[in-house]
Order: C-alpha cells, then sequence, then structure tokens
C-alpha cells in the first residue's frame, strides 16, 4: 500500500540522491498524522461546543479528581502556557460557566479553578467524542500493534517530554 509520503520520499531520492531521507519515511507520517489527529479532536470538541485550549484546561481539572481544582500555577505546568494565556482562559471559562475561581485557603493571595457540574459535563461529552473519534483512527491495527506503536512513540517522545523547563 503505497501513501503520500512514499511518493515524497521517491521524488527526493530522484532529485536529492546525495540525501539520506530516510527519517521522512518516518517524521513525515507523524507530521501528516497529527494534522488528522487535530482535525479529529477539533470535530470532537466543536460537536460539544469546546475549543482545544478549553478541553485542555477542562480535563486537566477534571484529571485531579474531586473537587476539581487546581491552582493557576499547576493548571500552567499541565497546559504549557504562559502566566498571562493561563489567565485570559481561566477568565474565558468562569464567562462560560465553566469554571469558577475561589480563594485557596492555603494561601491568602491565592486563588484556586475548580470545575463547575456544567464545565465537567461538557468536558467528559467531549472525552467520550474524541475517544469514538481515535478509536476509529486505530480500527485499522490489532491491539498488539497498538500496542506496539504506542511503545516505539513513548521510546521518540519521552526525550522531549522530561526536558526541565
Amino acid at each position: 500500500m503505497e501513501d503520500e509520503v512514499d511518493r515524497l520520499v521517491a521524488a527526493w531520492r530522484r532529485e536529492r540522491p546525495d540525501l539520506d531521507v530516510e527519517p521522512l519515511e518516518v517524521l513525515s507520517r507523524v507530521s501528516r498524522l497529527a494534522r488528522h489527529l487535530d482535525r479529529a479532536r477539533r470535530l470532537a470538541f466543536a460537536e460539544h461546543g469546546l475549543e482545544p485550549w478549553e478541553f485542555d484546561v477542562l480535563t486537566a481539572l477534571r484529571r485531579a479528581g474531586a473537587p476539581y481544582q487546581l491552582s493557576p500555577g499547576q493548571l500552567l505546568t499541565q497546559t504549557l502556557v504562559t502566566s498571562g494565556t493561563m489567565t485570559n482562559r481561566i477568565d474565558r471559562l468562569t464567562k462560560k460557566g465553566l469554571v469558577e475561581r475561589l480563594p485557596d485557603p492555603s494561601d491568602r493571595r491565592g486563588v484556586l479553578v475548580r470545575l463547575t457540574d456544567e464545565g465537567r459535563d461538557r468536558g467528559d461529552k467531549a472525552l467520550a467524542g474524541l475517544l469514538a473519534q481515535e478509536r476509529a483512527i486505530l480500527a485499522e491495527l490489532s491491539r498488539a500493534h497498538r500496542g506496539e506503536l504506542a511503545g516505539l512513540l513513548r521510546r521518540l517522545t519521552a526525550p522531549f517530554d522530561n526536558i526541565p523547563g
């Protein structure tokens, strides 16, 4: 079975036989898959009236467990955005009634961001939709192949995920 990457690699091998284009065989496919996954994510979230960034914040709070709250700093760590961006996101989610700000009992100047019932419900439904989309994407792979692929991708991404800062 030939795909677009096979055609791209063949063209480069013809045009630049002096270069080893083997990395393209893996990473161009990863890049193309990322674009397809981004579209699937956006569709799954849009069906529940959410943007990808909203889903990221809501699910970070949901994964924290009851009472589904984190400090803005903890949310920064989990969503990899700047402080100013997070403040803006919390403001927007608060206006939509998906999160609420509460005083932090352990820090008089601090706040906690808590998921509302509506935020939890919308995030849970969007997650179920996303998982259905992702199961469909992976349907061509056996359980063993999915496990093998997950292990290989973990090995490839772990160094990036474990870089300090």
